[in-house]
């Protein structure tokens, strides 16, 4: 494979670089040893969402006081009578072994002085099953699997690579396509950041590991890289898509002004038994859940955003007062250190806390293989709706999703790889007819006017009215940006926020389609 030609083939192409793609990576690269393996990211290396996850990842790690049955419950209470059970099912009980290869790759979760796993409890969990590293788990995990990547032979990685659009017979085949029609994937479009050339990448199978959608609103603790490229690019290449009308926001994030992105104070800190007060001080999570402030994200979520309409006030805060000192800096030395940095000390001073878009439920449609509806196109991680987490997350769920469905993808690979064909006549990307006279404020200003109205009007609390207003002013953007699009030179900021109106557009006509109120849907008018 050379990096530098506008025609790249490989066996297998890997679009992100978070836990799942990683993980995804290292599976196939080492059972086929001389295949090629490319992966691409349209930032640095490591800059995904698994980075930014603090918590953990929740399995049943020692059977004498936890069990599967009892994760599996928790999942189906959490996600609101929408999972899919037999999924549910299937990713608690390969939790364990996935844990493990973590753990054989180099990932150090938090021991006890005994030398047993340190495992915590977030919001909806009935036992403490999550393993940890601090509160930095998402890092500890992407430095471990980009070291095991890089000791990969066979695993090229371009970083600074941006996915345009996915190929199919739609460019193959020049010819108008229905959503209907069976398709097939044959790789993808990519723009070079650096080279500023788009590069046609073929491969044999393609895998969609690109993560969320965090961008789409004001605050979100996703990085700025979330832009919901994938459900997109899956949408425009006719893959079904669903349940992207179900939004979790996590119900702290630091309050802090100006900071992009939100800085998250994790939900373990909940779980070690830190206390929700409103703006006046007052404990509130009582009134709204038996589990006060252990209630799972959607019901803590909208419990703060009420307290939030009722005080007219910009946050609230967390009460960390009375909680050992020490064991919490050890356990959280990024949220003391960060923290303090804004002259809060824990000890004396609560923290000022609001609710920040976190990670969204729904996506591109998958099976338990990790396959789509369009051929030799898989995609795990954030970026699909697998049934695991029905209407609402599930804490800690979603990096264990990852990995479970990246080996279930491997393991069907593995099965029948050599059938695959590699594609052939595939056009190069077609730029005939675009200027270079776009002007960057149009972009910055659309951008903006989406994470504007996805906010107002397909926040934590939707009505009919709000979300009618969304999809007209969506539809406005969509035009102005197709013209946009169709006749300027391409950039990342161009595409990303031809997907960010894209993802806007689906989650807001989901919403309006949905006719009650489950998990991290609420739309006031079907109370």
């Amino acid at each position: 494979m050379n990096a530098d030609k506008k025609i790249i083939k490989t066996d297998f192409l890997i679009i992100g670089s978070g836990i799942a793609g990683l993980s995804y990576a290292l599976k196939i690269a080492t059972h086929f040893k001389d295949a090629s393996v490319t992966i691409i990211t349209k930032s640095e290396k490591s800059e995904s969402n698994t980075k930014y996850a603090q918590g953990g990842i929740a399995t049943v790690w020692d059977n004498t006081v936890d069990s599967f049955e009892r994760h599996i419950k928790d999942t189906l209470i959490a996600g609101d009578g929408l999972c899919d059970e037999d999924v549910v099912k299937m990713v608690v009980e390969n939790a364990p072994a996935r844990l493990q290869e973590l753990i054989d790759w180099g990932v150090a979760f938090d021991k006890t002085n005994i030398g047993n796993y340190s495992l915590g409890r977030e919001g909806g969990h009935s036992h403490d099953r999550i393993l940890h590293y601090k509160d930095i788990t998402g890092a500890a995990i992407e430095n471990a699997l980009i070291e095991q990547v890089e000791k990969t032979k066979n695993i090229h990685f371009l970083s600074h690579h941006f996915a345009i659009d996915l190929i199919t017979e739609h460019q193959v085949k020049k010819k108008q396509t229905k959503r209907l029609e069976k398709f097939t994937c044959y790789g993808a479009y990519v723009l070079d950041e650096q080279k500023e050339i788009v590069k046609t990448i073929t491969a044999k199978v393609t895998m969609l590991a690109t993560g969320g959608i965090g961008q789409v609103y004001i605050t979100t603790t996703n990085p700025t890289v979330a832009t919901g490229d994938g459900i997109a690019m899956a949408y425009r290449a006719m893959a079904e898509v669903s349940d992207v009308e179900f939004i979790q926001f996590h119900p702290t994030a630091l309050y802090n002004p100006g900071e992009y992105p939100a800085f998250l104070i994790s939900e373990a800190v909940r779980g070690e038994g830190a206390i929700l007060r409103d703006y006046y001080g007052n404990r509130f999570m009582k009134n709204y859940d038996e589990r006060e402030e252990l209630a799972s994200r959607d019901i803590v979520a909208r419990a703060i955003d009420h307290e939030l309409k009722k005080s007219g006030m910009p946050h609230l805060y967390l009460d960390c007062t009375h909680l050992d000192y020490d064991s919490f800096k050890k356990h959280f030395p990024n949220i003391t250190e960060k923290c303090l940095s804004l002259g809060i000390d824990i000890r004396k001073d609560y923290i000022p806390v609001c609710t920040a878009q976190h990670y969204i439920c729904g996506g591109v449609n998958v099976n338990k293989k990790a396959k789509t509806t369009i051929k030799n196109l898989y995609a795990c991680g954030e970026v699909t709706r697998t049934g695991l987490h029905g209407a609402n997350r599930l804490a800690s769920n979603s990096l264990l999703e990852g990995i479970v469905y990246a080996h279930n993808a491997f393991e069907n690979i593995a099965i029948r790889f050599d059938k695959i064909k590699a594609p052939k006549n595939i056009p190069n990307w077609n730029d005939s007819g675009v200027v270079k006279n776009m002007e960057k404020v149009l972009i910055t200003h659309d951008r903006n006017e989406v994470k504007t109205i996805m906010s107002n009007y397909v926040g934590i609390v939707r009505s009919n009215e709000r979300l009618l207003r969304a999809e007209r002013k969506l539809k406005i953007l969509y035009e102005d940006n197709k013209r946009l699009y169709d006749h300027s030179e391409l950039s990342v900021d161009l595409c990303e926020l031809r997907n960010l109106i894209t993802t806007a557009f689906l989650i807001t006509r989901f919403s309006k389609v949905r006719k009650e109120n489950r998990g991290g849907f609420y739309n006031v008018d079907l109370d």
